[in-house]
């Protein structure tokens, strides 16, 4: 693995976590140049598992949330390989873990324990639904926490239809990425007072944020919002429209960029329907302002509304599918989609990090591990010799491949 680089270089973080909140947690803050050595147990992370599709025999969702660590994989089911784990704890800056509560305990691996030698180190759990209050037990999954959350009553074509989950797993994802935001503060804190904590979150709450327009709507009126498909609770018209060849989105939604539009698409006579005159008023009719737009958008392609939406300075994009996007211009431009090598897939495609620095950039730069791919890397950095590692590895304590 090739040096570091980043503004959280230096910071080495413990990843205790399986399939997708944890680790996306841990490629966020080894894309911004942490070392994150990702402890997986014997058979490996859950995900090494969710095939197909495979690449060169390694599961490709896999691959997707571990690139850039190391790994290591240890049966902490053995006494010597929890000796490996509380050391390796010894010196870290962060220990992420989404076990269910109690586990790290049982294993005498608790805060409380690890925080007596190690006051600096930052405990991250991420959970299904935090490791307080009535739930706290409960196991998470993204579909429950989406339910839960009310998202998916407000996701979906429109009233009276099934409930439909928002496709990406995003209370996985978003998860993750409060986690990697509340590990960051904590470090930055521990850096200025020299003095560690834990860091709480879960996917329930992760779902929870997403709702933040319906739940203003919610709590300001009584009402409870409902799906609208493509379209926007407060503003209108902003959402997807057809056209002779595909969809495309518009963002007309104030009056300026609503005035533009009907220049755009030619309808001058919409400006005196009183239906339509102030977004209150869109709002209040959208099924009808949907109904007299679509027949105007209809009658062009895409590619040609693009052109000439563009032209107006009005917001507006295709609906791309994901190779579509792959091959966008600008995830092209912002390095969204790169690629690294493995070691037995060969050159694989993967997503780039969102966040640009100017003086420490994000970089990715390697592909996600082997099953104990640097577990005798890691063992010979603890200061353990080969004979030590060898007997370890015959024992079955760790395993390394």
């Amino acid at each position: 693995m090739s040096a570091k680089t980043g503004p959280l270089q230096g910071m080495k973080v413990i990843e205790l976590a399986h399939i997708m909140a944890g680790p996306v947690c841990g490629l966020m803050l080894a894309d911004m140049g942490a070392d994150v050595i990702k402890v997986e147990k014997p058979s490996g992370d859950d995900s090494r598992r969710f095939v197909p599709p495979e690449i060169g025999g390694e599961a490709a969702a896999y691959m997707m949330m571990n690139r850039n660590k190391r790994g290591i994989a240890l049966n902490l089911k053995d006494p010597e390989a929890v000796d490996i784990l509380r050391t390796l704890l010894a010196d870290a800056d962060v220990v992420i873990e989404n076990y269910r509560k109690g586990t790290m305990a049982k294993l005498g691996l608790s805060y409380e324990v690890l925080a007596e030698t190690n006051p600096r180190l930052i405990y991250c759990e991420i959970s299904g639904f935090g490791r307080t209050g009535p739930y706290a037990e409960r196991g998470g999954f993204d579909l429950i926490a989406q339910g839960m959350s009310g998202l998916m009553s407000i996701t979906g074509e429109g009233p009276g239809r099934p409930p439909v989950k928002v496709a990406a797993p995003i209370s996985d994802i978003n998860a993750g990425i409060l986690a990697a935001m509340g590990i960051n503060a904590a470090y930055a804190n521990m850096l200025q007072t020299g003095h560690g904590q834990k860091v709480d979150t879960s996917l329930f709450e992760a779902a929870i944020v997403q709702t933040y327009w319906q739940s203003a709507i919610a709590l300001a009126t009584g009402d409870k919002p409902e799906p609208l498909g493509s379209a926007h609770p407060l503003n209108a018209p902003y959402q997807a429209f057809k056209t002779s060849d595909g969809w495309i989105n518009v963002g007309a939604a104030n009056q300026s960029n609503w005035e533009r539009f009907l220049d755009v698409i030619e309808a001058p006579e919409l400006n005196d329907d009183p239906r339509f005159a102030a977004n209150a008023d869109r709002i209040v009719n959208l099924p009808a302002l949907v109904e007299v737009l679509n027949t105007y958008m209809v009658k062009d392609t895409t590619e040609n509304w693009l052109a000439r939406m563009e032209a107006a300075k009005l917001p507006a994009g295709p609906v791309n599918d994901i190779l579509q996007m792959h091959e966008d211009p600008q995830a092209r431009a912002r390095d969204m989609i790169v690629a690294v090598d493995h070691p037995t897939a060969g050159k694989v495609d993967t997503i780039g990090h969102p966040v640009k620095f100017s003086r420490t950039p994000a970089k990715v730069d390697s592909a996600a591990p082997l099953l104990g791919q640097h577990t005798r890397e890691v063992l010979t950095d603890m200061g353990l010799n080969e004979d030590r590692i060898n007997a370890l590895i015959a024992s079955n304590a760790v395993i390394a491949s």
